[in-house]
């Protein structure tokens, strides 16, 4: 019979149950065996033998999470039927543990879907919260041996300090170093000084034995991570590069048993204990680096979202959402994202959840109801009071969905295919330099064999890619240019062809010069014009809310139905109102005029004709840009085409009465053609253009222009310095290439006097760790150099 559970792996107790001819410790890990292998996951058990834990609280341990207050504390989301919560699991500790956790939703049916954040050792599931409960999630995930660990600080998502384990095992190294050098003095006297004396001579043994205890815990404590990261990637079939240093540590630790066993020498027990003090020393380095970029980019590189304040006289405000505050209220126009956690006060919302939930079905809102971040308003404005502050990170999320990323092979493939193979071309001269220091020097062959083990890391190959892009994406977003991830950098720097939209882009969405032609408008109707311009995110209806000169007053809008690319329709003091194209008021356009045509009643007034105002130092920018295919894009009509070729002489091609799909089709034609395109628009009717493109650059000025269908978001006064962002962007390339050249040579000229037996393991522990100290450090100066070219040192 068995003795273990063949699904959790532990000892069977009294309860034994027998299915499928393989024995059970309970009915839980039967029930997960069948459920994985009814819906054909029965290859979980290849990839991970020890796939569960045995729960040992009672089965309502986590009832209190189905208290109201307690769901609302913990979850990120819940509307309708979906509910969004993210768990920290810290057992998740390999590419099995990912499969499982991402298949979640092929386990049950009420589970939508679930996404692991591996380096933080977080699992985010949306599920159906009226058909399983928050606390059957958590008893479901226990009982698969992934137990959550709930707090009520969940929902803070504050970025975790250091690991304090790995702490504990650099002080256990360093104390067992230390000592052990002490210890190991008699050795060094006798060998270096000739030095002799009875009483040494006499205790060496004890000296040895006690630097066999000092360095034990040291292998297989504070090294038990290497071990650890080799074991599962062996389990996995792949050859990771701990896989080399733990033969390393493996072969200096069982030959310095064999020499104090056999009296033949001390060993290297002094030198194994710094080898891995050193060796952990530069992977404490390493986290810190990686926690600091984090922290920057998730709280400090706000994007350039602005909100519209309303104070309790009715006075507008636009604010940066970093500034905002419990109990404000706020302004949220047509197509907006909401930016935090609020209550309805005034307006009919109609909320798209899909930013969130995937799903794009809108939920209707009244006066009273709670409105999570995230979440699109689709119709006329809404008045909100904000209940939670601003959380930026999980902006941060929503940006970064899965849904809206574009995965391209770049550096970082390149990185992990020079990583796989160089610790295989490592083993293979690992094994000749073996067989040959075996048959000259015996002895030596120990020190030669862990020397190259050691020195030989791709440590520094693999930090110089997200050092160089973490850098870089901090100081573009010191400037306003604000990039999704590393990759992105990447696929600016190969951009070849730039689409602009014209709207709002390279012209200012609230500077025009208006003038109107047709029936005079009275008050009454131009308040009720103004209040439903209020509504649109617009550029043309923005800047014609600033022109029109009657006071600001805000009345009910009903029916408000916006149409893509034309116009929007609403009933405003019970008359109706259709503002837009030409088309949408079934008039015809004149000479070539860019112009909003306003209805009243089916009944046609007149028409407020824009001469657009182009951003400053415009002609500047398109002649650094000569080295780029130009193309504009326009909703309008043809009548700024001739400013346009003044003022860009090498246009390639523009198109206009553009609108959503035929803007996203002309960016397809393009990169059918093999041109690499990035796009700048506005993000309100560019959305589709901006995700179809390679790189879509989001342009907002003092409004909520979030999208997460864009890779970037820039700041429109910033365009004019669109090709400095271009640039830095090429340079951070050939500054990751030089950090390649200098991560080769160290392992060249290391490789070579290991070879060549002239490098003690001890030597080779320092250098890996200052390897890596010299790739971040030429990474941080080289890129603050570069951007010192383009940007104030202030940014």
């Amino acid at each position: 019979m068995a003795d273990n559970c063949f699904h959790c792996g532990q000892t069977i107790g009294k309860e034994r149950i027998s299915f499928d001819s393989k024995e059970f410790c309970c009915n839980g890990c039967k029930s997960v065996y069948e459920i994985l292998n009814i819906n054909n996951l029965g290859n979980f058990y290849e990839l991970n033998k020890n796939s569960g834990i045995r729960p040992d609280e009672s089965s309502t341990q986590f009832d209190y999470l189905d208290t109201p207050e307690i769901f609302e504390k913990i979850t990120d989301f819940s509307e309708g039927d979906t509910t969004l919560i993210t768990f920290k699991i810290p057992v998740i500790h390999c590419s099995s543990c990912i499969w499982l956790l991402e298949s979640l939703h092929t386990l049950n049916a009420n589970i939508k879907y679930s996404q692991v954040h591996f380096t933080k050792k977080t699992l985010q599931v949306s599920f159906n919260h009226n058909e399983l409960k928050l606390s059957e999630l958590a008893k479901f995930l226990t009982n698969l041996g992934y137990k959550p660990v709930i707090s009520l600080e969940t929902a803070d998502r504050r970025e975790e300090k250091l690991d304090k384990s790995l702490l504990i095992k650099l002080a256990v190294a360093g104390f067992a170093f230390g000592n052990g050098m002490f210890f190991s003095y008699p050795e060094y006297a006798m060998e270096f000084f000739g030095y002799t004396d009875f009483w040494m001579e006499k205790y060496k043994n004890l000296f040895r034995f006690i630097m066999f205890l000092l360095a034990t815990p040291v292998v297989f404590y504070s090294a038990s991570d290497y071990f650890k990261s080799a074991i599962y990637g062996l389990k996995n079939k792949i050859v990771n590069i701990d896989v080399p240093i733990v033969l390393g540590i493996l072969v200096l630790y069982g030959r310095s048993i064999y020499e104090v066993m056999t009296d033949y020498g001390p060993g290297y027990f002094d030198t194994l204990c710094g080898l891995l003090f050193f060796m952990l020393l530069g992977k404490t380095f390493q986290k810190r680096t990686y926690n600091a970029l984090s922290y920057d980019r998730d709280y400090k590189s706000f994007y350039p979202i602005a909100v519209t304040k309303i104070d309790f006289n009715g006075k507008q405000e636009n604010i940066l959402l970093s500034e905002l505050k419990i109990g404000d209220r706020i302004m949220v126009r047509n197509q907006e994202i909401i930016p935090v956690d609020a209550i309805l006060i005034n307006g009919d919302g109609n909320i798209d959840n899909s930013f969130i939930t995937g799903e794009s079905a809108a939920v209707s809102k009244k006066p009273g109801d709670k409105i999570f971040a995230g979440g699109k308003q689709i119709g006329s404005i809404l008045e909100l009071e904000v209940i939670k502050n601003v959380d930026q990170s999980y902006l941060t999320q929503l940006w970064n969905k899965e849904a809206f990323r574009k995965h391209e092979t770049g550096l970082d493939t390149l990185t992990n295919t020079i990583s796989k193979y160089f610790t295989f071309i490592i083993l293979g001269i690992t094994l000749i330099a073996g067989i040959y220091w075996a048959r000259i020097d015996f002895e030596k062959m120990f020190q030669v064999v862990s020397a190259i083990l050691i020195v030989a890391c791709p440590c520094a190959l693999a930090l110089s890619a997200p050092f160089t892009f973490g850098h870089i994406m901090r100081i573009l977003g010191r400037n306003k240019f604000y990039v999704k991830d590393t990759l992105t950098i990447e696929k600016l720097a190969k951009v070849s062809t730039l689409v602009f939209d014209k709207t709002g882009t390279i012209t200012h969405s609230k500077k025009s010069n208006i003038s109107y032609e047709g029936s005079e408008i009275q008050e009454f109707d131009l308040k009720n014009i103004k209040t439903l311009l209020k509504n649109s995110n617009h550029p043309l209806s923005k800047s014609l809310y600033e022109f029109i000169d009657v006071e600001d007053e805000y009345f009910p809008v009903e029916n408000f139905t916006d149409t893509p690319g034309k116009g929007y329709t609403s009933e405003v003091r019970g008359t109706k109102y259709k503002i837009g194209s030409a088309s949408f008021s079934s008039q015809t356009s004149k000479n070539l005029e860019t112009a909003v045509y306003i209805s009243k009643n089916e009944e046609f007034l007149g028409k407020f004709i824009f001469k657009n105002e182009y951003r400053e130092n415009l002609d500047q920018l398109f002649t650094h840009l000569d080295e780029y295919k130009i193309h504009i894009l326009s909703g309008d009509n043809e009548s700024e085409k001739k400013k346009l070729e003044e003022l860009i002489p090498h246009i390639d091609a523009m198109a206009f009465n553009q609108n959503p799909e035929s803007k996203l089709n002309y960016i397809k034609t393009l990169q059918d053609k093999g041109e690499k395109v990035a796009m700048l628009g506005d993000g309100l009717n560019d959305a589709g253009a901006l995700k179809q493109s390679n790189v879509g650059i989001a342009v907002a000025d003092d409004t909520n222009s979030f999208t997460p269908s864009s890779d970037v978001i820039m700041n429109g006064a910033k365009i004019p310095l669109l090709d400095r962002y271009l640039n830095l962007s090429k340079d951070a390339i050939t500054i990751v290439k030089i950090t390649f050249v200098i991560s080769f040579l160290y392992n060249i000229i290391g490789l070579t006097y290991a070879v060549i037996g002239q490098m003690s393991p001890l030597f080779a522990a320092i250098l890996m760790p200052i390897s890596s100290i010299t790739v971040v450090a030429f990474t941080t100066v080289a890129t603050w150099l570069r951007s010192t070219k383009y940007f104030s040192i202030n940014g």
